[in-house]
């Protein structure tokens, strides 16, 4: 649906990855192409699982009322440089554990390109910039976690 204003959801609440992405099909049925990014929570801390500190659980904290505004604004910036039909961005909040998901991602467009850069420009962004702070649970304690560099590197290409 060209125009939509997007969706965005802070939700304490597990969602379904394949059920939302189905919804985001189906009221996109004239899009060309659909791009998506669905984040889990690890079940490590570091760069690789092998060398990396099991953690068990994490608490994601986030200013609310703030993060919403800040999607929205996200999503008004992506249909600024892409030509989007569409934008989905659901994350969550509260205690988590490993394998469940933490983000959502879908863009819709009349072309590949534009979804594809567009996603990857929006979870960019909720990697280095969303109001949200992160705390891991491991065998040592639990620990607040600061962003990495490789995130913004990432970020700094947009």
């Amino acid at each position: 649906m060209p125009g939509h204003t997007g969706n965005v959801r802070v939700q304490e609440a597990p969602f379904d990855p394949g059920a939302e992405i189905n919804g985001f099909l189906a009221r996109n049925p004239n899009s060309g192409g659909i791009a998506s990014f669905i984040g889990q929570m690890r079940d490590f801390r570091g760069t690789d699982r092998s060398g990396g500190e099991k953690v068990s659980a994490m608490t994601l904290e986030h200013y609310p009322g703030m993060a919403e505004k800040q999607f929205e604004a996200l999503i008004a910036d992506a249909r600024q440089r892409w030509a989007l039909d569409d934008a989905l961005l659901i994350h969550r909040h509260g205690k988590l554990h490993p394998s469940e998901a933490i983000v959502l991602v879908a863009t819709a467009s009349a072309h590949r390109a534009d979804a594809l850069s567009a996603c990857e420009f929006l979870i960019d962004w909720l990697k280095t910039q969303a109001p949200f702070w992160k705390k891991e649970v491991s065998s040592g304690g639990a620990a607040w976690v600061a962003a990495q560099s490789t995130d913004e590197a990432r970020a700094k290409r947009w």
